[in-house]
């Protein structure tokens, strides 16, 4: 089996790689990516890319027919991951995440891949003031992020037939320590400002639902669709992958943080205006379909495995927000030396750089 896989190289790409190779060890891992973020390692024992067969350098955005030539399966997780980014780019946000999503379909599609897996989103759900949200559930995307993410879906599900099976995994917010950490999210975030600081600092109320799953989980459930089988939910799904228990609301996430670090201060903003980003969401679907790729991991788990993650690397840093840890400063410290343009690919100045320092080839 040979598996392509886009945005390797972000938060979770790392988890993705080393749970197929633990569970596939005979297919050929391909892995595509930007590189936007290959230096941001954090508590990398090896090089996350060594475990591929294969680190193919491009943009999603022209990838050529023949990278595809026999792939099995594509997983497509690349994509501008957040919704500051979406918000400072949402015209390429569209372009990236949606518009060249559908275009990867349809070359797959024409070159013979059997599956495509697409890393989609549970904010699509937007403000919900009801009972969680199921899959059949109406849809209320209110960022650019969560926008493509409906429109991709939308314009994936007549391209799956007998011959191409699609499966969008609807993912919770993303949580938990990877080689190539972010902090911009929302327990990350927490568990940051209680190692640096002491401190967490509420921008709102504290009263928005979001329901999470770990990057590892995230992977585990990859590793199913890969697996999947069209009798398996239909040549076309789309699936909320998660756990029921994972649904919090924001103050009970800081909460459960001073609890395993203790003398952790918490403060809230009961002034701010309230954050219509409020979803709680049902997962029954997900654990009726994958019982044996369930999440594993528990919130005091994952905050504790973050705890110890970020003091291994001597993390003390409570200006973290302004610092590469966060995606968006990326993208910007990269604009700001020229090495990347206003439509967010590589200048020629970044092009003479990687080819003194690189042996890798980009296409």
């Amino acid at each position: 089996m040979k598996i392509l896989i886009t945005g390797n190289m972000g938060y979770v790409g790392p988890g993705v790689v080393a749970q197929l190779r633990s569970a596939l060890p005979n297919a050929t891992l391909i892995g595509y990516d930007m590189a936007y973020f290959g230096s941001c390692l954090t508590n990398a024992e090896i090089l996350p890319e060594r475990k591929l067969d294969l680190q193919i350098f491009g943009d999603v955005r022209n990838l050529k027919p023949d990278v595809l030539q026999g792939v099995d399966v594509v997983i497509h997780l690349a994509a501008i991951s957040n919704d500051p980014m979406g918000s400072r780019f949402e015209d390429i946000t569209l372009d990236v995440n949606y518009l060249s999503s559908i275009r990867l379909a349809q070359i797959a599609k024409n070159a013979g891949v059997r599956s495509f897996i697409f890393a989609s989103s549970c904010s699509m759900y937007g403000a919900a003031e009801s009972e969680p949200k199921t899959e059949d559930s109406s849809l209320n995307p209110l960022t650019a992020y969560a926008r493509s993410k409906v429109f991709t879906e939308m314009d994936l599900k007549p391209l799956a037939d007998e011959n191409f099976t699609v499966t969008c995994l609807r993912f919770a917010t993303a949580c938990g320590m990877s080689n190539r950490l972010r902090l911009d999210l929302v327990l990350n975030d927490f568990v940051a400002c209680a190692v640096s600081s002491g401190h967490i600092s509420i921008l709102s109320d504290g009263s928005p639902w979001r329901p999470l799953i770990h990057v590892k989980d995230m992977a585990r459930a990859i590793e199913w669709a890969v697996k999947r089988d069209y009798t398996t939910g239909g040549r076309f799904l789309a699936v909320n992958a998660g756990s029921n228990q994972w649904n919090y609301q924001v103050h009970e996430l800081a909460s459960a943080v001073a609890l395993e670090i203790p003398g952790t201060e918490i403060s809230l903003n009961t002034d701010a205006p309230p954050d219509k980003r409020s979803y709680c969401v049902n997962f029954n679907l997900f654990g009726l379909l994958a019982p044996h790729h369930q999440p594993q991991y528990t919130l005091g788990q994952t905050i504790k495995e973050l705890a110890e993650g970020l003091r291994a690397i001597n993390f003390a840093d409570a200006d973290f927000r302004n610092s590469n840890l966060m995606r968006l400063k990326v993208l910007t410290g990269l604009q700001d030396n020229n090495l990347i343009n206003t439509d967010l690919e590589w200048t020629d100045k970044a092009t003479y750089i990687a080819e003194k320092s690189s042996p890798f080839e980009t296409v």
